[in-house]
């Protein structure tokens, strides 16, 4: 016979249990104080139209202070002195540097072998030096002239003295009845012959004086302008020896050593490394706005330096207007030629402005809109903006310092007017 389960049961005593009112009185008092606690957080959340997480936004604080409106471009470090050496005559050219090599000024270049030259030069000096042996010889001659001129005047003026002895000691004896009349006349005229050939030989003193001083100027403008010739040609040999203009750099040679060159041919082009500007592409969008003048921010390895624009070029080419940038406080150290340069040109300069930094809210509200930050929420305002520089932009009205903003794209929250911010 198979026994039952009843030798197995035992008897449990029964355990008291709580009342199910105070239970559901229990569940009552803390769903009220869920209500109440998240009424505030459940209120914001059916008020808004979108929900975002923070992490996913870029904010930033509405501050006060200076903005300058610039505009951003790309320089290129060029020479403002960039000469090219140029052949002064045909000749044999002989190259005295290399391309790279740092000069002096003063340094030989190159040095032009030019036959005709030298020959043409030591013609003119030999003419030069005939012209000045032939004014020697008229100086000596003229000398001469004068001496024999004053020679002729003082023998008038000695026969002038003898004929007038003669003319009274005739007198004389005329009166004592010794002398007859007709010797007496012939005195008396040999005085007055005696008396006008002093007279010629002082007037002829007087202009042979005058032509020696005219033929001694003529002589001496011949001589001048031989010796003009003459240096023109000395001027021109020793400009066959190419010299440095400054301190700088060969930057490039457009003639062989020993090559045939002819006269005006480009030789040698150096390159003043101390005198160094940044050229700069303006957007033609932006070409209005710049005019000569206009500050200029550079930024060389990590360090801005001040500079002016100082000219702008007429034409546009590629979309773009080319100017040129000079430091205002001498070139930087280290600065090499055709260097990429960052630069901003400083259109306008605002003082204790309001201010945000740029974001893509300003494209994307246009100017205009902004979502303003309160605690979770976030509330479409209407804004408006002044100057916009390259980092930051300037708010005229809407927001006040202290205001905390979304920099991010406005397009993702579809216009809504208040979006939920959550953690």
């Amino acid at each position: 016979m198979i026994p039952d389960t009843e030798g197995m049961d035992r008897p449990v005593e029964r355990g008291r249990t709580l009342n199910r009112w105070v239970v559901a009185a229990g569940a009552v008092v803390v769903l009220g104080m869920a209500i109440v606690l998240l009424r505030p957080a459940v209120s914001r959340w059916m008020s808004t139209d979108r929900s975002v997480a923070r992490a996913q936004l870029r904010f930033a604080t509405v501050t006060r202070g200076d903005l300058e409106y610039t505009v951003a471009v790309q320089g290129r470090v060029v020479a403002a002195s960039q000469p090219t050496i140029f052949s002064p005559a045909d000749g044999i050219v002989s190259i005295k540097v290399r391309e790279g090599q740092q000069v002096e000024a003063g340094d030989v270049l190159a040095i032009v072998e030019s036959p005709e030259l030298e020959s043409r030069l030591r013609q003119e000096a030999a003419t030069s030096a005939a012209f000045e042996s032939d004014m020697l010889r008229l100086e000596l001659s003229q000398r001469q002239q004068s001496l024999e001129n004053q020679q002729a005047v003082e023998l008038a003026a000695v026969q002038k003295a003898a004929a007038g002895r003669m003319v009274e000691r005739n007198q004389r004896l005329f009166d004592l009845g010794l002398v007859n009349q007709i010797d007496l006349e012939t005195s008396k005229d040999d005085l007055r012959v005696a008396e006008l050939e002093l007279i010629q030989a002082e007037q002829r003193i007087e202009l042979e004086r005058d032509m020696r001083v005219f033929a001694l100027a003529d002589a001496r403008s011949r001589l001048d302008r031989q010796k003009m010739v003459a240096q023109e040609f000395h001027r021109q040999v020793a400009a066959l020896e190419l010299v440095a203009p400054f301190a700088g750099l060969v930057a490039t040679l457009s003639a062989e050593d020993r090559d045939a060159v002819f006269r005006n041919q480009a030789l040698v082009g150096v390159v003043d490394l101390s005198d160094l500007e940044v050229e700069i592409g303006i957007p033609e969008s932006s070409a209005d706005e710049v005019a000569p003048g206009v500050a200029a921010v550079v930024t060389v390895d990590g360090s801005e330096h001040r500079g002016v624009l100082t000219r702008i070029a007429p034409a546009v080419v590629d979309g773009q207007v080319l100017g040129r940038v000079v430091f205002s406080e001498g070139v930087p150290a280290g600065l090499r030629q055709n260097q990429r340069v960052s630069t901003r040109l400083v259109l306008e300069h605002r003082e204790n402005v309001l201010k945000v930094p740029r974001g893509p809210f300003l494209e994307g509200g246009g100017g205009t809109r902004a979502y303003l930050v309160a605690d979770d929420l976030a509330q479409l305002c209407e804004i408006r903006v002044g100057a916009v520089s390259v980092g930051e932009v300037e708010i005229v009205a809407g927001l006040e310092p202290g205001d905390e903003i979304i920099l991010s794209d406005m397009s993702r929250f579809d216009g809504a007017d208040t979006v939920l911010l959550w953690d």
